[in-house]
């Protein structure tokens, strides 16, 4: 067993001491006087010898004292000064040290507590990920986006959290940045990135919505095209219109009947492209919504009934699930009127003959259901996509018409193909 120095101390101490009291009693014995001078002198040298040890174990004691303070992490303690000048400048040194630790400390808590109310409140989704990439904490916007309540995402890895989305980030390395869209409506931006913890790397994901801004910029792009071209044509075809029909009127119909017969059809033509424009037009043109409380229960059926005999020639039933209470919001009717019709109508063409359409109003929610063709997970992303379509002679007005009206009300929305085979168009009031 080694011995600390503080007893190695008292121990050499004792025996210098009880050696010098033993060659006094042998040398001094016989002289009474000067043998009680000695033995006064060393009781004295002892008592010298604990002070001294004192005085020599006090810094020893501050600065445990101190290192156990340090080691709880408790700053406020503090020193007085004892007068004694070595450890003066030790307690001195103690004191500035502890100052300036605990200063750093309230600092660094003050940061670390601005950073947490800042990730809370950002409209940002941040995931912040462990040593080991797997979930550690989400802030407010991503418990929203991605948190559900009968899986707890904390503690897995991205691809182990059977959340579409999150799947969609795995592989992605710090510094790495991607879009991903969704239903083909929502786009994502994510971005990876690190920081240092304790001097280890720990990364982090940003998840950004760029819908709402990547749609004004495409609506913006798209207007001034269409503005444009809508411009040049109607002017063009209104005059060549004009001279076709005024020289069709002048030709005696028994010399030029052929003659008048395809002036006629390059009139109707462009009365063709005319509509065909138009229609582009009104996307660009279409108006801010007159709000008015509405039953969307009887909204929602009178176009379904109203459809139903264009279904009921393709030999498709259309079933429905509404509320028995009428579910109230504030909407443009005419204007939610032709979103509903264009969604049937699409629905319609999607089916074959023995499919059903189904028809659901909630307080929550409108949806329309099909058993017909699937939509094709390329195709998905697409669908609202300005003008995009996959009719060979379409247009893609219909879904870019929709997609504005219900972005105009404040309406989210989807379209997809579920897992069992029905297609859902799913309107969130």
């Amino acid at each position: 067993m080694r011995l600390s120095t503080r007893t190695k101390y008292i121990c050499y101490i004792a025996i210098l001491h009880l050696v010098l009291i033993l060659l006094v009693y042998k040398l001094l014995f016989e002289d009474k006087l000067l043998f009680i001078g000695s033995e006064v002198f060393l009781l004295l040298s002892a008592a010298a010898s604990i002070a001294l040890y004192h005085n020599f174990m006090q810094p020893i004691q501050f600065v445990k004292s101190g290192i156990e303070a340090i080691k709880d992490k408790d700053f406020s303690i503090k020193f007085v000064p004892t007068g004694k000048g070595e450890v003066d400048v030790l307690i001195e040194v103690y004191n500035l040290m502890i100052d300036q630790l605990r200063e750093e400390r309230i600092k660094l808590n003050e940061q670390h507590f601005f950073l947490e109310k800042l990730i809370e409140a950002s409209p940002i989704s941040i995931i912040i990920l462990d040593y080991d990439d797997r979930i550690e904490s989400l802030n407010s916007k991503a418990k929203i986006q991605f948190d559900d309540s009968n899986v707890t995402l904390v503690g897995r890895k991205l691809d182990d959290t059977g959340h579409a989305l999150l799947e969609e980030f795995v592989g992605m390395q710090d510094g790495d940045a991607r879009m991903v869209k969704t239903n083909g409506i929502v786009t994502l931006k994510a971005q990876r990135s690190h920081f240092m913890d304790r001097g280890f790397r720990r990364s982090f994901l940003m998840i950004e919505e760029l819908t709402n801004e990547i749609l004004e910029s495409e609506k913006n792009a798209y207007g001034k095209v269409i503005r444009m071209m809508a411009h040049e044509v109607n002017n063009t075809l209104g005059a060549t219109d004009s001279i076709l029909q005024t020289t069709n009127q002048m030709l005696p119909e028994s010399e030029y009947k052929e003659v008048k017969e395809a002036l006629q059809i390059a009139s109707d033509r462009n009365q063709r492209l005319t509509r065909f424009m138009r229609n582009f037009a009104d996307v660009v043109r279409l108006p801010a919504p007159v709000r008015v409380e509405t039953d969307m229960v009887k909204l929602i059926k009178d176009v379904a009934v109203f459809m139903e005999h264009s279904a009921a020639g393709r030999g498709i039933k259309i079933g429905y699930d509404l509320s028995t209470t009428p579910v109230y919001r504030s909407v443009d009717r005419g204007q939610i009127e032709q979103v509903s019709v264009n969604v049937i109508k699409n629905a319609i063409e999607a089916c074959e003959n023995g499919a059903e359409i189904k028809v659901e109003v909630s307080e929550s929610r409108i949806v329309f259901r099909n058993n017909g063709k699937p939509i094709d997970p390329e195709v998905n992303v697409q669908l609202f996509n300005p003008f995009f379509s996959t009719k060979p002679d379409g247009q893609g007005i219909g879904l870019t018409l929709t997609r504005e009206i219900l972005a105009n009300h404040g309406f989210t929305f989807s379209l997809r193909t579920n897992g069992d085979g029905w297609t859902e168009f799913v309107i969130e009031l």
